[in-house]
């Protein structure tokens, strides 16, 4: 005789959470200063901030993975002591992390299964599956049990991993990014149904998200927290994102915003609110020349994957001086590999990469002469030497020329002298030019990356991800000198993940799916939706470039 399932408690409809004055340290370091807000409930209640602003430690501490020094959360009106997870999902909170939890060799059933906690020895398969079936006829996310998450779509699993928490009829659900890796559709789908849920007293959100759009169109409140303290709690009717990110960085904080013209002048606004400036763009797009020289051709590239299978096929397009190309499309879908066989990291199968009209392999002396850059994802690990200093890393590009060398030897000097420029200029924040390049945040890392590649003349500029992770100023900073090198003259290809990041800063948009570019357009005017249905691998029709179809 098996032993029953532990029941699921009982639905007891959305929670209303505060917090008041909750104050958490890490030695001297105070990562949440008296922080107090109000999540009503049945509501999605957004919470913004920079990396480091105090987000995750908050809402770490009402799921009980942090004991704060002072304070105290309310659940419903009365004090609760959430001492660890297991007393949070006790009292109907559940959270969906921004990195997957689920188990890749179990099936869905037995990660959803897994969700509950305790089971049993022995586990009644047949009982479990209708049951697991009658629940998933009650959502939107139609995923086969069988199926491994080894084997689904990065979008997929952050369905599952939302599917988990709402097994459990949570009455408190706290996301963090949870869009990050969905299609547009697929992020309209899952913040939806979460809404309608909340709306109809289900349960109440907790949504941290860096994305204003997701802020105006989901939720009903949202909070500002800025080094740790909070600055601000709104009814989203009432605010717009303008005094979002204002409030996230202080109004000290400002820069000038970058535009699609360089001639074109906007006026000093906090270095969050470059976000909505640059998304302004279209107003102030230069069209640019078709007679502009061609920088970067890529014509019918093969690469292989990393289990040898066949990651890109027959890709070919072009990008000319003064020009932002961006590549759309979901991870895993041949953008890594295409970007590592351009800057010389994989092989390439056949096909063929010019560069100013020359046959281009990625070497050194190449990039040198053809003043080629690049910016990959994730820099620490594929374009820094975590070991050595903050100078030697940005010096790596000119470290064998004058004046950094001189008969065969390396002026130390002389390196440490130009990386204090460029740090000065690039306002990296580091403990000086001697200090481990390790030892930087992952926005200061890629600062000091930029002012190596962007240091002299650029003529293509190639990039990935490159904003993944950091804080809105960062983003601010980087979105500049990119759009620096377009101004300049510079071809640009960036592959991003982030659609609203490609509206912003793209002059063209070409979709990736399944190592094949499926769809192409002008970013001006470009259809989100469309895009996410080829993103999403809904079209597979051949696509005819632009420039054949003028």
């Amino acid at each position: 005789m098996t032993a029953p399932l532990d029941p699921i408690p009982p639905k007891t409809g959305a929670l209303a959470l505060s917090t008041y004055n909750l104050t958490k340290r890490f030695g001297s370091f105070t990562a949440m200063d008296s922080v107090s807000i109000d999540v009503r409930p049945g509501t999605v209640h957004a919470l913004l901030g920079e990396n480091g602003a105090g987000k995750s430690t908050l809402v770490k501490a009402v799921v009980g993975y942090h004991q704060p020094e002072e304070g105290s959360v309310l659940i419903d009106g009365r004090e609760q002591a959430i001492t660890s997870p297991v007393v949070a999902r006790n009292l109907g909170i559940g959270m969906v992390y921004q990195h997957f939890t689920v188990v890749p060799g179990m099936t869905v059933a037995e990660n959803l299964l897994l969700a509950r906690g305790t089971l049993p020895a022995i586990i009644p398969w047949h009982k479990v599956r209708q049951e697991l079936k009658a629940f998933l006829d009650t959502t939107p996310f139609k995923l086969d049990l069988d199926a491994r998450p080894m084997d689904l779509s990065a979008g997929e699993k952050q369905k599952l991993e939302i599917l988990k928490q709402l097994y459990l009829k949570p009455r408190l659900l706290i996301l963090d990014e949870p869009t990050s890796v969905l299609t547009p559709q697929e992020a309209d789908e899952v913040l939806g149904l979460l809404r309608d849920r909340a709306h109809a007293g289900e349960v109440s959100i907790i949504m941290i998200t860096h994305k204003f759009r997701e802020v105006m169109d989901i939720a009903d409140d949202v909070s500002v927290l800025h080094r740790g303290r909070l600055v601000g709690s709104h009814r989203v009717a009432d605010t717009n994102p303008s005094l979002l990110g204002a409030e996230m960085v202080g109004e000290s904080h400002a820069r000038k915003a970058p535009s699609k013209a360089a001639d074109d002048v906007i006026e000093l606004v906090p270095e969050a609110v470059l976000e909505e400036v640059v998304s302004t763009a279209p107003l102030h797009r230069v069209l640019l020349n078709p007679a502009a020289p061609l920088r970067l051709d890529v014509d019918k590239l093969d690469v292989q994957g990393d289990r040898g299978e066949r990651a890109v096929h027959q890709l070919s397009l072009s990008v000319r001086a003064g020009e932002i190309l961006g590549i759309a499309g979901v991870s895993g879908n041949g953008q890594r590999e295409l970007m590592e066989s351009l800057v010389g990291q994989r092989d390439r199968e056949s096909g063929k990469v010019k560069i100013a009209n020359e046959l281009y392999e990625a070497r050194r002396e190449q990039n040198q002469r053809l003043n080629v850059r690049s910016l990959p994802e994730e820099p620490l690990r594929n374009a820094c030497v975590g070991d050595l200093s903050v100078a030697l890393n940005i010096g790596l590009r000119r470290f064998d020329q004058a004046p950094a060398a001189r008969s065969g030897w390396i002026r130390g000097g002389v390196l440490r002298d130009q990386a204090r420029q460029l740090i000065a200029e690039y306002r990296v924040k580091t403990q000086g030019e001697n200090a481990p390049i390790k030892s930087l945040s992952g926005g200061n890392v890629q600062r000091a990356v930029l002012a190596r590649e962007l240091d002299g003349q650029v003529d293509v500029l190639l990039v990935s991800n490159p904003v993944f992770g950091l804080d809105f100023a960062a983003v601010a900073e980087i979105h500049s000198r990119i759009m620096g090198v377009r101004n300049k003259g510079g071809a640009v290809l960036l592959v991003s993940e982030d659609l609203d990041e490609l509206l912003k800063l793209a002059d063209r948009i070409v979709v990736m799916s399944e190592g094949r570019i499926v769809h192409e357009c002008q970013a001006a005017g470009a259809d989100r939706r469309v895009l996410g249905a080829f993103m999403g691998g809904g079209h597979h029709e051949e696509t005819v470039p632009l420039e054949q179809a003028a």
